[in-house]
């Protein structure tokens, strides 16, 4: 207990602003007028309805408070430390320090925390009533991928536990520390992102969240904190194309594989009799072949039709095998350098219901990563996306020389994968094409390969595409917003297929 009249160390948060109150105080602005009657924005454009829009009720949740969580009065606080509940950092410190003995204690008895759970305990002389653990990644760049799906886990986890245990307020620490060597503003991202969806879809009985920084951490905050939790329709609209590619799925999980499956093939599930073997040896199939030094598999077959020594079946059969070596390898080899480039992912559906994959150009830096690598990655990610229709929207916007994919590798991609990926493939929309594109295209389309001249679109403009693909149906890179901005002009409202 405090002394009589001495001043509590604790703050109350309810004496904090919210957000939604913070840049009134903070820039001294008036509130917008309505938006209807605001003829600035009603002229502009809303072809690319922001994934966070605007909104008061949930603003109203979020705080941003520069100084120590421990001394919070929430329902519960967040500690960032180790699997072993032992960490020595300076938010753990302070937690024990003000928590008291009894909090080591009871750690003892917890036997550790795994990397990306929740532990919980008591707040003993905290004002918080509850100290929510958590074991954040160590961040390594090999390992990007898997350490932000596991960051996304701790947010998740945490925020879950708070509505399990009907808490109405929720101080968060940062939960990646120094020494983890988490980067500062690609955890910020995650963080911000992960409450936000939670928020909207679960977060009905939790009234407040505080982002409890230090005042090193407090400018990534604030300059990141308008892009996931504008205050106006004029902060989400600026804030549009700040967004990153990758803002995670609908409830803020990174959308990209973050942990290779591992599969060892069974013995005999792809072993061949004496005759498929002599086959194989004269095809030179994936394994006794570097990718550069690849055997044209596809040629040779077609010769040996030709010759009268193999049936199409058998070619077929073949093909087939030769397919599953590439994808067993995609599920066994670590491919989260290729995952981080973003360069392939899924997003929503087009006007007819098909899954739409997004490739990005400029984030194919050609020259400098292991292009057998990037296949297997292709093949890893698009092996359950073909076993139905889909498209492909391919952005060639400002991509450079070390970007542009050689014909020759585009081949071996046509003549390695499943039938699956050319016969489901329904659309190709080639997005901001140059005239050298163009034609490059139209000869490898024309002479190369079969099947595909029909299927491919240039398209010149996002207002084109969005003819085929509602704009919330598509994550597009900011970089490809504003170009098309700045050299097609602002864009028209697509009208809904449905009339609405």
């Amino acid at each position: 207990m405090d002394p009589l009249g001495a001043r509590s160390q604790f703050v109350d948060v309810h004496s904090l602003p919210t957000w939604e109150q913070s840049k009134q105080q903070q820039d001294g602005e008036e509130p917008d007028a309505d938006p209807l009657q605001d003829d600035s924005l009603t002229n502009q454009n809303w072809a690319f309805p922001s994934p966070f829009p605007h909104r008061d009720d949930i603003n109203r949740k979020i705080l941003l408070f520069t100084g120590d969580v421990s001394l919070l009065n929430c329902t519960a606080i967040v500690n960032t430390t180790n699997e072993t509940l032992t960490d020595k950092n300076p938010i753990s410190d302070s937690i024990h320090i003000h928590a008291g003995p009894d909090l080591r204690d009871e750690l003892m008895k917890l036997k550790g925390c795994r990397t990306g759970e929740v532990k919980m305990t008591e707040g003993f002389n905290l004002a918080a009533r509850f100290i929510i653990h958590t074991v954040g990644p160590k961040f390594k760049a090999k390992y990007r991928t898997a350490a932000e799906s596991s960051l996304y886990s701790c947010y998740r986890n945490i925020l879950q536990l708070a509505k399990e245990q009907a808490m109405v307020s929720v101080g968060l620490c940062v939960v990646s520390t120094m020494k983890r060597a988490y980067p500062l503003e690609d955890a910020t991202h995650i963080a911000l992102r992960t409450v936000r969806r939670f928020l909207e879809n679960h977060g009905q009985s939790i009234e407040m969240v505080v982002f409890a920084v230090s005042e090193a951490e407090e400018p990534t905050y604030r300059k990141l904190l308008p892009l996931y939790y504008p205050r106006s329709l004029t902060e989400e609209r600026s804030s549009l194309p700040l967004l990153p590619a990758d803002i995670g799925n609908s409830e803020g999980e990174p959308v990209v594989p973050e942990r290779q499956i591992r599969i060892a093939e069974k013995p005999g599930s792809l072993e061949d009799d004496a005759e498929d073997d002599s086959l194989e040896l004269d095809l030179g199939l994936v394994g006794t072949h570097a990718f550069a030094r690849m055997e044209g598999d596809v040629d040779k077959q077609r010769k040996l039709i030709l010759q009268g020594q193999m049936s199409e079946a058998a070619v077929q059969k073949q093909h087939q095998r030769n397919y599953n070596r590439w994808l067993c390898r995609a599920r066994a080899e670590d491919l989260s350098d290729i995952a981080a480039l973003k360069a392939l992912y899924q997003t929503g559906i087009d006007m007819c219901g098909r899954t739409v994959m997004v490739m990005v150009g400029r984030n194919i830096p050609v020259t400098l990563i292991d292009m057998e690598k990037a296949l297997l990655y292709f093949i890893h990610v698009m092996d359950h996306i073909t076993v139905k229709e889909y498209v492909m929207v391919y952005f060639h916007t400002l991509t450079a020389e070390h970007n542009h994919l050689d014909s020759d590798f585009l081949k071996k991609v046509y003549d390695i994968v499943d039938t699956k990926f050319k016969k489901n493939l329904k659309a190709f929309y080639f997005v901001h094409p140059t005239f050298r594109s163009k034609v490059s295209t139209w000869f490898f389309t024309t002479f190369s390969v079969s099947g595909m001249k029909d299927k491919v679109h240039h398209v010149d403009t996002l207002q084109q595409l969005f003819t085929c693909i509602l704009p919330e149906q598509i994550d597009i890179p900011p970089f490809v917003l504003e170009y098309d901005n700045r050299v097609n002009g602002p864009y028209l409202p697509i009208p809904h297929p449905s009339g609405l």
